[in-house]
């Protein structure tokens, strides 16, 4: 059969390892795909430095509408990046009838809806496997592999630079500030780290996921975002003697009222194995009604794990070059047509349980004021320890409540903060035992 041509649009670090394994494993992907698969032509601003990773063989350009543009290109990969010219470069794809391969989760959170309907028109496929958790195929276990089931929730450690300071945290009893600099001189963290550690990354993931597994459209606008930098070591030590492990987890979960969607630290129990998940790896536990849970864990960054799904993606879209557009897999598992707009549900509707952290002065009646201000929200303790006065008289008070309305929780962290025995913000984190 006629090989398939591939052109390559930014040649990074991805792009690199793609041309890399596409070369390496020719012989094993051929077999795989039923015929060959070459990359074609590939597109950087430094043309030299982009030769040197894909070799000679391949055609370099400057300008990636010349990509795009190619008559011989039958899958455009897309690896630049960002939502401005990568949403240019995929729409001219599709209007020109190339299918796309994307490892951009951005692009797809803020613009998929928009991209999936004309790639729909045309009959083309969008792929994007590596745009979610890197190496690990989360996007087609819940596009296929699990396509029997009503998935209840899923739970995300989606952002390795995250989880490698919360790791170290933990393990040094280090302070945040402490270990982004040690991240960033490891290169696991950029010079401008907030897109990371601030949520919007695992927020672009946990879009995509939901809108596969509930077949509602891309909703990123009204994710909650919650990041790290706020965090203390002490409260990762804290969360350590109370026998739970603190995660930036990004979760999802259909209730009667609506979605859940939402980024932030979470207490998790450390008997659960995504509490155990360390360093720079990701993992995501899927519930479904027949499956019961199931954790998809490994590497979520790097050259070669990407390009791993990359090549995947190109693999599946070579298979289906040949089928009828109606009997493909939809793009978001359920059929165009058959797509839902739930609600999502504003952060104040959510029910959590809750880790507060007060500081406050080391006098009598300072308890019963907080457990009175509680109690008044509807919000019933789980668990308490105090902490030693300071030199300055005052004492940490370490609360675990029962699960609450966040807008209760909210309120009732108000009115704390409005006594005059207590000194600054409290700290809050959630708490998700995910066991149902």
């Amino acid at each position: 059969m006629k090989p398939i041509n591939i052109g390559l649009m930014g040649v990074g670090t991805v792009g690199g390892g793609v041309a890399t394994v596409l070369k390496r494993n020719a012989e094993e992907i051929s077999r795989r795909a039923g015929r060959d698969i070459r990359l074609t032509i590939a597109s950087r601003r430094n043309v030299e430095q982009a030769r040197e990773l894909v070799g000679a063989d391949v055609t370099v350009v400057a300008d990636a509408f010349a990509v795009v543009n190619h008559p011989d290109v039958d899958i455009v990969v897309e690896l630049i990046g960002g939502d401005t010219v990568a949403k240019e470069l995929v729409l001219q794809a599709i209007a020109n009838g190339k299918h796309v391969v994307t490892a951009n989760k951005k692009l797809l959170a803020v613009h998929g809806n928009e991209i999936f309907a004309r790639a729909q028109e045309k009959g083309v496929m969008v792929a994007f496997e590596a745009a979610v958790a890197g190496g690990i195929p989360i996007i087609k276990a819940l596009r296929e592999g699990l396509s029997a089931n009503r998935i209840e929730w899923l739970a995300g450690i989606i952002n390795g630079t995250s989880n490698f300071i919360l790791s170290e945290m933990r393990e040094k009893g280090a302070d945040f500030a402490d270990v982004l600099k040690e991240a960033q001189a490891l290169g696991y963290a950029e010079a401008d780290p907030t897109f990371d550690v601030e949520g919007h990354d695992a927020g672009h993931k946990l879009t995509i996921m939901a809108a596969i597994a509930f077949g509602i459209p891309m909703h990123f606008d009204q994710c909650y975002l919650e990041g790290i930098s706020q965090l203390a070591g002490k409260d990762i030590q804290y969360a350590e003697e109370l026998g739970y492990r603190v995660k930036l987890l990004g979760l999802t979960r259909r209730t009667e009222q609506g979605v859940e969607l939402r980024v932030h630290p979470t207490l998790i129990p450390e008997q659960q194995l995504i509490a155990n998940v360390n360093g720079v790896m990701n993992a995501v536990l899927v519930r479904g009604d027949a499956i019961g849970q199931a954790l998809f864990n490994g590497p979520g960054a790097g050259a070669l794990p990407t390009a791993s799904a990359v090549v995947a993606d190109i693999v599946d879209v070579a298979r289906l070059l040949t089928s009828d557009p109606e009997h493909r897999v939809p793009h978001l598992a359920f059929q165009p047509d058959q797509l839902k707009d739930l609600p999502i549900l504003p952060m104040g509707e959510v029910v959590s349980s809750y880790y507060l952290r007060i500081q406050a002065i080391d006098r009598a009646g300072v308890m019963a004021d907080i457990t009175r201000l509680l109690a008044e929200n509807g919000i019933s303790i789980e668990a308490l320890i105090q902490k030693g006065s300071a030199a300055d008289g005052s004492a940490e008070i370490v609360i675990l409540t029962h699960r609450v309305l966040e807008k209760a929780a909210n309120a009732a962290i108000a009115a704390i903060e409005a006594l005059d025995s207590v000194a600054g913000k409290v700290v809050r984190l959630r708490m998700e035992e995910l066991n149902g």
